[in-house]
């Protein structure tokens, strides 16, 4: 594990609890039920980033869509399998993804992504395109400005790295991705970039 994943895993479970308990579980609803509703019956949808379990994979389970959840932080992990203790919750960093081509139906990655250095975003989504099943569904978000960088977050210190959207679009277009939707959304006070894309081929000639 390199440096910023480890400094991204130590940092939230420091703060895992504190953290849940000021957000907004519901805020992004509309999205979730938005890739829930492009999934095929008895989907199988990997949760890329998460953390406790709430609201993604809650939402999706409560539909009938089996969920595995991967994140760094054990403390995020220990809560997720106490709120979902039918779920899967692994411990596996992003950048080293290990599961088989063809996997899932659906891949979601919610306030993820910009803990991961941006130089490795387009790897991770060729990755993600990779163990999608042909017709499988992507929905992540990302910062709305181009950073990257250390910053005190619930007092502890997080990396951040962010692509604008326009470069975040292009990336995920160039990992093999027809993209469904795309847009710079408000929620909770917050705005980030969100993208739900559809894997419409099995293989990509990659540059």
């Amino acid at each position: 594990m390199n440096k910023i994943s480890k400094l991204v895993e130590e940092g939230y479970n420091k703060i895992a609890e504190d953290y849940y308990s000021h957000r907004n579980l519901n805020k992004f609803n509309n999205e979730l039920g938005e890739f829930a509703s492009l999934l095929p019956e008895n989907a199988h949808v990997l949760d890329v980033g998460c953390g406790a379990g709430i609201p993604t994979a809650k939402y999706l389970t409560e539909r009938g869509i089996k969920v595995t959840g991967i994140d760094l932080s054990d403390t995020m992990l220990n809560l997720a399998r106490d709120n979902l203790p039918s779920t899967k919750f692994i411990k596996m960093d992003m950048n080293e993804l290990e599961f088989n081509e063809n996997t899932f139906e659906g891949i979601i990655s919610i306030f993820a992504l910009f803990h991961v250095p941006k130089v490795k975003h387009l790897d991770i989504f060729k990755k993600f395109f990779e163990i999608l099943k042909p017709g499988g569904i992507l929905m992540i978000n990302t910062g709305v400005s181009e950073s990257e960088g250390t910053s005190r977050f619930f007092g502890v210190p997080m990396f951040w790295s962010n692509f604008n959207p326009r470069t975040t679009l292009d990336l995920v277009k160039k990992a093999g991705f027809s993209i469904i939707s795309e847009a710079v959304l408000e929620r909770g006070g917050e705005y980030q970039y969100w993208v739900f894309g559809k894997k419409l081929r099995t293989k990509v000639g990659w540059i």
